[in-house]
């Protein structure tokens, strides 16, 4: 298959970027994959009510059948048709956050298929930021069915040079829609129950969260490993993902401690003949003497580090490295998304310095 690579965006003009839009609003249409840029990442996205559309994004991906799509709508007006229902709770942290990173799952209607919400009685559902994506949406008269449009597992994303690396060959259009604005996917709440669930943290913050409707619990599965046995509800829940090609490990500690334990692991890494790859901040990469070392952002500006992350992490694919190091970093705010990325692309494997 020949995947068109296509600009859109203010550079573009607008009448080439809604030529653009309306050719990759007819492949949507007719079945067919295309891949567009959000605030959060790129998308893949198919008709959310197409069950062999569906099946198209899993077999590009190389994603399980169980985990579920997020449907992607333009307005406010389309959500009604996909759900069962929508609690106060629900269409509160709608009415705050949309358009916006944060997706909603609802108990589902019948209009929407299982092969969309892998095999669920639940269907989760965003309304983008980013104006292009739901202009996309609008054009074609379906909701959207599209996770991170890489190959499953991957780091997710945040340029469509990286969904090229990934998707050449395997779906019908690319809208390259330049960088992202914030480089991890988006928050996700359950609002099918009587006090709303938190089961993927993202730029749409736990306080964020609590200030808006109060009570709000935590799924077990973002806290540490999940079980073989779950069935993700969610996203990203059960599974490996974010994850570079290389052992990746964190390290806990004083920053100092930490410079000093990944120096020494890098040179004895170096010693055998492996390449390492150091992730830091700019506050900390002076410390750093061995290793190919990267900074993702500051400390003082998490949403640089948000930014940054996975673009570091296929860096690092790009130049074989052999083992990860990275500094871990508060969990509060939008740290909580951040270190949630960094323990699934380590495999939650951990040291304290």
């Amino acid at each position: 298959m020949e995947t068109r690579l296509v600009k859109i965006g203010e550079a573009e003009g607008e009448e080439s970027t809604q030529a653009a839009l309306c050719e990759a609003a007819e492949i949507l249409k007719k079945g067919g994959l295309v891949a567009f840029p959000t605030e959060t990442v790129y998308g893949l996205g198919a008709n959310g009510l197409d069950e062999g559309a569906a099946k198209r994004i899993y077999a590009a991906k190389g994603r399980p059948s169980d985990n579920p799509l997020i449907a992607h709508i333009s307005c406010m007006e389309e959500l009604q048709p996909l759900t069962a229902g929508i609690s106060p709770v629900g269409r509160h942290l709608a009415e705050q956050f949309w358009p916006g990173p944060l997706t909603l799952v609802f108990l589902k209607s019948k209009r929407v298929p299982y092969g969309t919400t892998g095999g669920l009685e639940t269907v989760a559902v965003r309304m983008p930021g980013r104006e292009e994506a739901r202009r996309l949406i609008a054009l074609a008269g379906v909701p959207v069915a599209a996770p991170s449009a890489n190959l499953s597992g991957r780091p997710s994303p945040t340029t469509a040079q990286h969904v090229w690396q990934d998707m050449n060959g395997r779906i019908e259009m690319i809208l390259d829609g330049g960088p992202v604005g914030i480089g991890l996917e988006s928050t996700i709440v359950d609002v099918s129950g009587q006090v709303p669930v938190l089961l993927r943290p993202g730029a749409v913050t736990l306080e964020m969260l609590r200030e808006a409707v109060g009570d709000m619990e935590i799924d077990p599965a973002i806290q540490g490993i999940p079980g073989e046995d779950i069935r993700p509800k969610a996203p990203g829940m059960k599974y490996r993902h974010y994850a570079p090609r290389a052992e990746m490990i964190l390290v806990k500690g004083d920053i100092a401690a930490v410079a000093e334990t990944i120096n020494r692991l890098a040179k004895e890494h170096e010693r055998d003949g492996s390449k390492v790859g150091v992730i830091c901040t700019e506050e900390t990469k002076a410390q750093y003497i061995k290793g190919i070392v990267r900074s993702v952002g500051s400390r003082s500006k998490e949403e640089t580090i948000a930014h940054n992350l996975f673009a570091v992490l296929r860096e690092f694919d790009d130049l074989e490295v052999d083992y990860i190091y990275a500094e871990e970093f508060s969990e509060k705010r939008l740290g909580y998304a951040i270190m949630n990325r960094l323990k699934k692309a380590a495999g939650y494997r951990e040291i304290q310095a």
